[in-house]
């Protein structure tokens, strides 16, 4: 039998309507879109339907997106551009104490050319600190980047409500948005953000593809130097394959929201509420209510998460969070969180999708308190 695979929040397979979509100009349409002729002008109208699909889904203007490598380069681009077309105006950045590496890193680079970042603190359910926020905001902030749900613990954070505050004080506000797409709404105008960051793996888009949304007015050092593609935003020949898979992942995502929610969170609290029953000792980490619909982070109390992974076979899940392969130590999202240590270390990330079936959530509750089992009993 295949595995179980409950690691969404690390990648999504490819949806067989993306595969369709992007097959053409992966055999027959591969011009470049910067050419005048047939073959160019194909692609070109190829990027300019993506680009509208993308926009759609997030109620945006087609020119205000911007396609990059995935994620992590989005995020790179907003932060930095930002950080530096605006270093006249202040050099004070703020982020939260669970940003996604992506994030976080940056601010650490930012703060090496001569920034200054305040990272501000969560509560016990991953929410930040809406007071501690409003009292880190000073003359000189001029960038603010709060993800809109962490992909640990799933906890959604009112970027609406921050979105508020950064602009009352003129703040440029970023939001990673990698692990929401797809899964909840992400309507820019409610929202209310300037800079907005999309990872194609996550939506069911393949791997090395991403946009960034940046609102009409704002303005960013350019990231990618070399000749004006992406309205001279950032260089490089088009990927036109991805981008066309990026595109219609956008418009199922777009299209299915509602019934992918609903079957998401399905599968996410049968799985939770199964694991209750059979296993003890057992914390859920983040908020219980305002989280990701296919998102539990659960604490085994006194078990290793890394034995307990090892030992679970047919199961596919992650200890905290995939981008931190190899480490043993307690994941800072959960530090930032204040889980007590003995939960922190057996903590298991359980994240369900749209091919998640009832049976294989039943599979994997027998499999995980089994092994539970044999694992205290040893």
């Amino acid at each position: 039998m295949k595995p179980v695979y409950l690691d969404y929040n690390a990648t999504t397979p490819i949806d067989r309507e993306v595969a369709d979509a992007m097959l053409p100009y992966l055999k027959d349409y591969f011009g470049n879109p910067s050419s005048l002729y047939e073959y160019g002008q194909v692609a070109k109208k190829a990027v300019k339907r993506a680009r509208g699909q993308v926009a759609d889904l997030l109620n945006c203007m087609p020119e205000e997106i911007v396609f990059t490598s995935g994620g992590t380069e989005s995020n790179n681009f907003a932060l930095k551009g930002a950080a530096f077309a605006n270093r006249k105006k202040g050099n004070h950045i703020i982020a939260s104490q669970i940003e996604h590496p992506a994030v976080e890193e940056v601010f650490r680079y930012l703060e090496r050319q001569g920034f200054q970042a305040t990272f501000v603190p969560v509560d016990d359910t991953g929410l930040i600190d809406r007071e501690g926020l409003k009292k880190a905001i000073r003359p000189d902030t001029i960038l603010m980047s709060i993800m809109h749900a962490n992909n640990e613990v799933g906890t959604i954070e009112p970027i609406g409500e921050i979105s508020h505050i950064a602009k009352r004080h003129g703040i440029i506000f970023h939001t990673d948005a990698a692990q929401s797409v797809g899964k909840i709404p992400t309507d820019v105008e409610e929202l209310g953000v300037d800079l907005l960051s999309i990872a194609g793996h996550k939506v069911y888009a393949p791997k090395g593809i991403g946009a960034l949304y940046v609102r009409k007015g704002i303005i960013l050092e350019k990231f990618m130097h070399g000749a004006s593609h992406e309205r001279n935003m950032r260089a490089g020949t088009e990927n036109v394959l991805q981008i066309v898979g990026l595109g219609q992942a956008c418009e199922i995502a777009k299209r299915d929201l509602k019934k992918n929610m609903a079957h998401m969170m399905a599968m996410r609290d049968r799985l939770y509420e199964g694991l209750m029953k059979t296993t003890g000792n057992i914390r859920l980490n983040g908020h219980p209510d305002v989280r990701l619909p296919n998102t539990v982070s659960l604490g085994f109390k006194d078990v290793e998460a890394s034995l307990l992974l090892s030992s679970m076979e047919g199961v596919c899940a992650s200890a905290g969070s995939a981008c931190h392969e190899g480490s043993t130590a307690i994941s800072g999202v959960l530090a930032a969180m204040h889980v007590p240590a003995e939960y922190a270390r057996g903590t298991l990330r359980l994240s369900t999708g749209r091919l998640t079936t009832e049976e294989e959530i039943d599979t994997v509750i027998s499999t995980i308190s089994s092994t539970i089992h044999t694992i205290i009993d040893i």
